[in-house]
């Protein structure tokens, strides 16, 4: 029971997380390209804001659950969850020490006048956020692959474990007397 609870919160938190990456990478990234760069930096600015408690909790509950989910289980599972979780630590510390960083920036961009090389400044951000969107998904996908495996190896939760004396063949009933 304790496994299909990690197993299911550590699918929603990372699907979650993903889901919110793959977004901004997929509409965000575009739409911010797309309008005038003052009106990019002052929606980043905001956006922010929110994405800091946000995207952080999916992370830390991300990565805290597929590694006790890695604690609690063996083999496949285990590597595959543990390296689940060590995608999710590394697209907090993408985050942390990429993205954010040029957050601080883009902040007081929005409220003076962004530098000649804004530019170069906003790829690099874009470049964290494709690699961090990259491990998330990653991250989810070995995480599916946990649930998938488990599925096939594992019993079905209603069948009780059979004794080795279940597992042995019925002896053949006599043959009927003519």
């Amino acid at each position: 029971m304790r496994v299909r609870l990690l197993l299911g919160l550590s699918l929603l938190s990372t699907g979650l997380l993903s889901g919110a990456f793959g977004y901004g990478a997929a509409n965000l990234v575009p739409t911010f390209r797309s309008v005038p760069i003052e009106m990019r930096l002052d929606f980043h600015a905001e956006l922010m804001k929110w994405n800091g408690i946000t995207v952080q909790g999916a992370m830390v509950v991300s990565a805290l659950s597929a590694l006790a989910l890695a604690a609690v289980t063996r083999r496949r599972s285990r590597a595959l969850a543990g390296t689940a979780g060590a995608l999710t630590v590394s697209s907090f510390l993408i985050t942390r020490f990429g993205n954010v960083p040029i957050n601080g920036r883009i902040k007081q961009w929005a409220v003076t006048a962004p530098p000649a090389d804004h530019a170069e400044v906003l790829r690099r951000w874009e470049l964290f956020n494709d690699a961090r969107t990259l491990t998330a998904v990653a991250a989810f996908g070995l995480l599916i692959a946990v649930a998938l495996h488990r599925q096939a190896h594992d019993p079905p939760a209603t069948e009780a474990p059979r004794t080795p004396e279940e597992e042995r063949p019925a002896p053949c009933p006599p043959a009927p007397a003519e």
